[in-house]
């Protein structure tokens, strides 16, 4: 039997943070991936048969990944500001948010609103999140603080608005708008399916959106995700990391003993410490124990285009609304009725969703022929939770996607359908996952794209890096360790910072 100091299983980004930074140290590790592929969610697709379009197929924009991280790993990787953080139509206007024009935004506020109150809000709740971003960025990489200390360097009104409330109620006080209340809730729905009004699951969800990297600033990776995992990949083989990829893990040991698969047949291994980059059902069924499967919320619609579609406002650029966030019936009481369909097991009438384009700020990811001539749109639809996908999955896919469509052509001025770009045989370039295609094809338990619903970045229980389970010799370094979630490698981080004692 082969025996190894760490053996990661899973090969996802945060797998390859943890076993490039291991590797660094002198380690001898292992990575196991059961796809022909690494990265994960984290990767880069031809989804159209015989188009050049290379889409981030899962995972789109990178907020979470600490710049110390890449730094550490000397990751060749260019990460792009938006100019635009959001634009959300609203009638024949809509709110532009745009980071290079303060003015502009103040104008467009007072358009959308009515007057001056829900901008001087905006202003100081996100100088709030700015400075709550600051502070409690750097901890994500460090020994986990306790609540009382989070409490202690956020300051008492932080607290209370992002912690000790549920967003929903902080946002209603603050904000008297219900176009601007739901661009606010969005970050607590992302992958999350929650009550904002009600659940404080919403608030960690909305806190890993807008402390990201200390900025909270969503960044598009050149070349998409793919290039994501790429640089680390590189980083961890050469390190001196072995990445075996088709290689399925059937059982794990609390003694270190990793069993799996792969073309010749079934192997064990041995290691000093086992690093689990799976979701927790995963893990307990690689443990031979019985599994709780969560529940995924989203519908994921990966677009190219012919080009953008019009706008009701003809204000305002296409290409200023959809290089950023492009929110879409979002509205707070929106929200709020999708998600009460949606818990009565019906797909709302007006499905919530946000799309960007990427190939506005990143045209690489299109072949030579089509830059200038197409463009990709990515949608993420929120309150699509699994259980509506259950009983006939293609039917209740086919149906999720035309609610979409129908729900993002009541703000613009022509149907996206007759944006679509057609592939060479006619059929038009979309495809749309819902957590059930996650399940099946990405292997994540109810398709939840954070493995587990979010944790609250500090100690609630034992454990000082929050990766630790009741096996000594096998840790979490994944979506699932505490402080994990998105595409941030934190949880490898602090994986492997555990194993080295540091």
């Amino acid at each position: 039997m082969s025996s190894y100091d760490v053996v990661v299983a899973g090969g996802g980004h945060n797998g390859l943070v943890a076993a490039a930074y291991l590797a660094g140290a002198g380690r001898r590790v292992l990575v196991l991936e059961r796809h022909d592929h690494v990265g994960g969610l984290a990767i880069s697709a031809r989804p159209f048969p015989g188009v050049d379009v290379r889409l981030s197929r899962y995972s789109y924009l990178v907020s979470l990944l600490p710049t110390a991280i890449a730094r550490d790993l000397g990751l060749a990787l260019e990460l792009r500001r938006r100019r635009y953080a959001s634009y959300t139509p609203k009638g024949d206007t809509g709110l532009l948010v745009d980071n290079e024009d303060a003015q502009a935004t103040a104008d467009s506020f007072g358009r959308v609103t009515g007057g001056e109150a829900d901008h001087k809000a905006w202003q100081d709740f996100y100088g709030m999140t700015a400075r709550v971003a600051r502070l409690l960025a750097p901890t994500l990489l460090e020994p986990l603080p306790t609540a009382s200390e989070v409490e202690r360097l956020v300051g008492p009104e932080a607290w209370r608005d992002l912690f000790g409330r549920p967003i929903g109620q902080t946002v209603a006080e603050r904000f008297r708008d219900d176009t601007v209340r739901g661009v606010v809730l969005t970050d607590a729905l992302i992958g999350t399916f929650a009550d904002t009004a009600a659940d404080l699951t919403a608030n960690r969800c909305f806190l890993y959106h807008v402390i990201g990297d200390g900025t909270g600033e969503w960044n598009v990776p050149v070349g998409g995700m793919g290039a994501v995992s790429a640089a680390l990949e590189t980083a961890a083989r050469r390190a001196g990391a072995e990445i075996r990829t088709g290689a399925e893990i059937v059982g794990i040991a609390p003694s270190g003993e990793v069993t799996f698969t792969d073309a010749d047949g079934e192997h064990t291994v041995r290691g000093g410490h086992v690093l689990v980059n799976l979701p927790p059902a995963v893990l307990d069924r690689a443990l031979g124990r019985p599994a709780t499967v969560p529940e995924g919320a989203q519908l994921k619609v990966n677009m190219a285009l012919t080009r953008l579609p019009r706008l009701k406002d003809a204000s305002v650029d296409p290409r200023a609304a959809f290089s950023g966030t492009f929110h879409i019936n979002e509205g707070r009481d929106q929200l709020d009725a999708a998600y009460r369909q949606a818990a009565e097991g019906r797909i709302p009438g007006l499905p919530p969703a946000e799309v960007y384009c990427h190939s506005l700020t990143d045209p690489s990811i299109l072949g030579p022929e089509l830059r200038g001539r197409a463009e990709t749109l990515t949608l993420f639809g929120l309150h699509m939770p699994a259980r509506l996908f259950r009983k006939n999955p293609e039917k209740a896919r086919e149906e999720a996607l035309a609610a979409t469509y129908a729900s993002i052509n009541t703000v613009l001025a022509e149907p996206i359908e007759d944006c679509l770009l057609r592939a060479p045989d006619g059929t038009p370039c979309a495809e749309a996952k819902t957590p059930v295609d996650l399940e099946r094809e990405a292997g994540l338990p109810g398709g939840h794209i954070f493995h587990t619903d979010l944790s609250w970045p500090y100690a609630e229980e034992g454990g000082r890096w929050g990766v630790e389970t009741e096996h000594e010799r096998i840790l979490l370094c994944g979506a699932s360790a505490r402080r994990g979630g998105g595409v941030s490698g934190i949880g490898g981080h602090n994986a492997a910072m555990a194993v080295l004692g540091r």
